[in-house]
């Protein structure tokens, strides 16, 4: 599939932000844990939560997607049965790990797949699992938990991994015993596993800090869980609205997860007003900045490449860095194809220098965070843009052709 651009595009109305993608996995993961009907709402049509359902109805669980809700009852479950190919194209199914363990105690599966963004190891996971006494083995290809020995007790994971820290967290959830997580990552998405473990019996305390203390309950019971609001995507339609000089609305914005984001907006000059969960973007003149992505509270790495189609409108030199992965700067050579002036200093620098103005060109979605920031340059861009592989796109953005055109952009999905 490819879009087809037509820029530039100046954007007005409102345009809503869906569920989160990054909640929507560990919440998917953690219904396993209880053979008790699960039901979970504000989850976003995207292609890797279909892909997460899919990979529970290969164990054996019931699993139904309507409208915005998935209902999964995983009373009985093989884990032999799972489809190897569905954890080949998710990198979230690595959550499999923590959520098998706690549910059977033991886990053998492939290694995940998912976006090619640079070395994601799973050391840290593993580590984790064997500070509480589990075996773990592997070849090229599988890698085998015996958590049978597990106990509860204290864990200090290697960094602030998110799906590490998740992962634990199912694992302990059926844990007898009291376990601690040093060095927990602090995102909104591990914040709303706990509130979700919480409500199917768990006894949680630290979520949101670094510091997790969680009580394990051997029998988990059914629960009915709200996703959180898709800080990534608010965070995307409000650069895609200050890039394009737009009047919107952005709707259902988790404001109080973007706070260091909002000031960075501040110091780049884009205006804005908030009005509960929703911010209304201005037209503005940018100026250059220097950002860096950190974990949470910081700004997403998730988010570190829409700011760089900002850079290009922005007057002076900007600097973006991203320590935490190596492979996060493949669209800017394709920004650069379409006019940017741009430098990759080294695998987490680079500088662009603006504003330069852009043009349509035939370009590769390279990953779902690239294929939506060149979705952002298409929109500014001078003539036509073809985005190729757009199908990654939609793995972590619902309806946004929809959701774009009804606010003025033309644009189109072609097969």
């Amino acid at each position: 599939m490819h879009l087809e651009i037509h820029g530039p595009s100046r954007l007005s109305g409102e345009i809503p932000v869906y569920g989160s993608k990054n909640a929507a996995l560990p919440l998917l993961a953690a219904s396993l844990l209880t053979p008790e009907t699960v039901v979970l709402t504000n989850m976003p049509k995207i292609r890797d939560v279909d892909s997460m359902n899919a990979i529970l109805a290969s164990l054996g669980a019931q699993v139904s997607h309507t409208g915005d809700v998935v209902r999964i009852t995983a009373s009985d479950i093989h884990s032999k049965s799972i489809s190897v190919e569905a954890i080949g194209l998710l990198r979230g199914s690595i959550l499999l790990f923590g959520a098998l363990l706690g549910r059977d105690k033991f886990v053998s599966l492939p290694l995940p797949g998912g976006d090619i963004i640079g070395a994601r190891p799973i050391d840290v996971h593993l580590d984790g699992f064997i500070q509480l006494g589990a075996q773990v083995t592997s070849d090229a290809d599988m890698v085998t938990v015996d958590g049978s020995s597990m106990k509860a007790g204290l864990v200090v994971l290697k960094e602030f991994s998110v799906t590490a820290t998740e992962n634990l967290l199912l694992a302990c959830a059926t844990l007898p015993g009291t376990t601690t997580i040093h060095i927990a990552a602090a995102e909104p998405h591990v914040i709303a596993l706990c509130q979700m473990l919480r409500g199917m019996g768990a006894e949680i305390v630290g979520e949101g800090t670094h510091t997790i203390t969680i009580t394990g309950t051997p029998q988990l019971g059914g629960v009915e869980f709200t996703n959180i609001p898709d800080m990534l995507e608010a965070g995307f339609f409000i650069l895609l609205a200050a890039a394009s000089k737009s009047e919107l609305t952005v709707t259902g914005v988790p404001v109080q997860d973007l706070l260091l984001f909002f000031k960075r907006c501040d110091d780049i000059g884009i205006k804005y007003t908030i009005s509960g969960d929703s911010v209304r973007v201005l037209p503005s003149t940018l100026s250059s900045f220097a950002i860096q992505a950190l974990p949470y509270p910081g700004i997403a790495t998730d988010l570190q490449a829409p700011f760089a189609v900002i850079a290009t409108q922005a007057a002076g030199s900007s600097l973006i860095h991203d320590p935490m992965y190596e492979g996060r700067f493949k669209h800017v050579a394709e920004l650069v194809k379409m006019g940017a002036n741009a430098v990759v200093c080294d695998p987490h620098r680079v500088i662009i220098n603006g504003p330069t103005a852009l043009v349509g060109r035939r370009i590769p979605s390279l990953d779902i965070r690239s294929g939506a920031t060149l979705v952002m340059a298409g929109l500014i861009a001078q003539g036509t843009t073809i985005i190729d592989q757009a199908e990654i796109i939609e793995r972590g953005y619902a309806n946004l052709v929809d959701r774009l055109t009804a606010v003025g952009a033309s644009i189109a999905a072609h097969e």
